[in-house]
């Protein structure tokens, strides 16, 4: 007999999450069946997405991915000692079979993980899993980026931010990130390579958006929503790209007037600008591409990443809570035991 513990969300957040939304329960879980296995949690994803993308009914369980071991195996295609990525939920252990794991316009969300040789398994929830296809598929099939031109990205500290910056570095480009300190611009221009980082909190966008983009943005992948994003749009160039990948800015605001940003129609009608947003399960036919492709660049040294890890399972709420606060440097992640 296996007892797993789970995340229950208890009510719908209102503001910043908190502890008392969240209660761990215990849960027996049933003998094995024809085809099915059951895996182990090694490392659970925080996101910022988990925010907005729970049920409409409550309490639920609480969404996410996870990087498991098969311990115990029914499935001649997933044997004992299988790596896998899966979006169990905030779970430690979980019985499941893969026509199961149907995610997103029926196309699965449960793959074994490629042989990342001596880099961490967790890599599968960044730079080599969801957040890396985030930055990889979104930035370059959206934005499509050429050589010389101008990217800022916001959120730039951030799992996908870091990850964006640094692909187009790769492809050429010149690079602009927005952070919340000063200890992350550094960062960002020190160790990721980035041209120039700007502290939001403290920084004049416009001004610093006028001295480090002279020729105006070519490009900007948006994580934060804001008045941030309409400074940077009404600094970018004709036929402008922006991929809209979250809104972080807004999630926990309960102000209706704080939720308020300039009106962008007159800039996006008068820069011809193309704005898109995107979820990365639309790519998800493309998933082991992107994977691979974050892996080769890793592996070459092309691909820097930081992980932001917190110890034990229970420890899981307090990380959530960090990443509206600013708490994170890179890919939160929560290791099971």
């Amino acid at each position: 007999m296996v007892i797993a513990k789970k995340y229950v969300v208890l009510n719908p957040f209102v503001g910043e999450p908190k502890k008392s939304d969240f209660k761990i329960v215990e849960e027996e879980l049933a003998e094995l069946q024809e085809n099915e296995f059951l895996a182990e949690a090694a490392f659970i994803s925080v996101d910022p997405y988990q925010r907005m993308k729970l049920g409409a009914s409550f309490p639920c369980d609480m969404i996410g991915g996870q990087v498991a071991k098969v311990i115990e195996s029914k499935n001649p295609d997933y044997p004992v000692g299988t790596w896998v990525m899966g979006h169990f939920g905030w779970r430690t252990h979980t019985i499941t079979k893969p026509e199961n794991e149907k995610f997103c316009m029926q196309k699965p969300y449960l793959h074994k993980l490629p042989d990342f040789g001596d880099l961490p398994v967790s890599l599968a929830l960044g730079v080599c899993g969801r957040v890396g296809n985030t930055a990889y598929l979104g930035f370059t099939e959206i934005c499509q980026p050429k050589a010389g031109e101008t990217v800022v990205v916001s959120g730039a500290a951030g799992a996908v931010g870091s990850h964006v910056g640094q692909i187009a570095k790769i492809l050429g480009c010149r690079v602009i990130g927005f952070a919340g300190t000063d200890e992350k611009c550094e960062w960002l221009i020190k160790e990721l390579g980035f041209d120039y980082a700007g502290n939001y909190k403290t920084t004049d966008i416009s001004k610093f958006l006028k001295d480090s983009a002279p020729n105006g943005v070519d490009c900007y992948f948006d994580n934060v929503g804001g008045e941030l994003s309409t400074m940077v749009m009404s600094q970018m160039n004709q036929y402008g790209r922006v991929a809209v990948c979250g809104a972080i800015s807004t999630y926990n605001e309960t102000d209706p007037e704080k939720r308020k940003a300039t009106i962008l129609q007159p800039l996006i009608v008068s820069k011809q600008l193309k704005i898109e947003g995107f979820l990365v399960n639309r790519y998800a036919d493309r998933t082991l591409e992107g994977i691979h492709q974050n892996l080769k660049w890793v592996k070459e040294g092309k691909l820097k990443y930081k992980e932001h890890v917190t110890d034990g399972f229970e420890t899981a709420v307090d990380a959530f809570i960090g990443l509206f606060r600013g708490d994170n440097i890179g890919k939160s992640l929560v290791q099971v035991k």
